[in-house]
């Protein structure tokens, strides 16, 4: 699955008051300067006076998780998806962070609620895809186990869903 450019992810987030704009600019400007640790802090410091502003939240989640900060991002997206239950980009990251953590089905139920909320959300689509064959691949695995004689069938979808999961890992 593919973490969201974080570019995009400003863009995608709701307008913000002008202070707030000129906070996240900068940060901005920081983080595409390799000054990531200054980035977070400046988002951090724009938060404590618009605690509840939608762009800053959201790009400090994509900056936690682009940070491999998991825990961290993982409370700043349920916690959007919780006070914004309309929006389709916290549950899509919120799942990108499930799936990586190999937390399959809450990843693909992240993705389904995304997909109710706007149907042509195209990242949410693709990351679905990789959720389902990554599941498809774990069933086929406990078949594989459960069978007294696996048979050539199975082998093949397995060997199949492995060869098309790396290729999604190359893809990342």
């Amino acid at each position: 699955m593919r973490l969201p450019a974080l570019t995009l992810a400003l863009l995608l987030a709701l307008a913000a008051v002008p202070a707030c704009a000129d906070d996240l600019t900068n940060a901005q400007r920081l983080w595409l300067a390799g000054q990531k640790t200054q980035a977070i802090d400046q988002v951090e410091q724009a938060l404590t006076r618009s605690p509840d502003d939608l762009q800053l939240r959201f790009s400090l989640g994509v900056m936690r998780m682009e940070m491999g900060e998991r825990p961290q991002a993982l409370a700043i997206f349920t916690r959007l998806t919780q006070d914004f239950p309309d929006l389709p980009d916290p549950f899509n990251n919120l799942a990108v962070l499930r799936a990586a953590a190999g937390e399959l089905d809450e990843a693909k139920d992240a993705l389904e609620q995304a997909l109710r909320l706007q149907p042509e959300h195209a990242q949410a689509q693709e990351n679905l895809g990789d959720v389902l064959v990554r599941l498809a691949l774990r069933a086929y695995q406990r078949a594989q186990k459960l069978s007294l004689a696996p048979g050539d069938a199975l082998a093949g979808k397995i060997n199949g869903a492995l060869a098309l999961t790396r290729t999604l890992n190359k893809t990342r």
